[in-house]
């Protein structure tokens, strides 16, 4: 479901725009890739379904999860 809406063209656009990774706390859960974030994101904004309400089966990460990068990516000015 989530695949198709960041094809490889979309993300090779949209990849050298989004900061770098910061650095991994050690002994915590690895990041949730970017590229699975943006699936999420996009998915939120064209549905107008909640964060929270985001398939978390689906997408591999909650709606939470997603808004936070979001919201990280626009203070980076991303």
């Amino acid at each position: 479901m989530g695949h198709e809406l960041v094809t490889d063209e979309i993300w090779a656009a949209v990849r050298p725009l989004l900061p770098e990774e910061p650095p991994k706390p050690k002994g915590r859960r690895p990041r949730l890739p970017d590229r699975d974030a943006l699936r999420g994101i996009v998915f939120v904004l064209r549905s107008g379904l909640p964060w929270e309400m985001l398939p978390g089966e689906v997408f591999g990460c909650s709606g939470m999860t997603c808004w936070r990068r979001l919201r990280d990516w626009q203070q980076a000015g991303a």
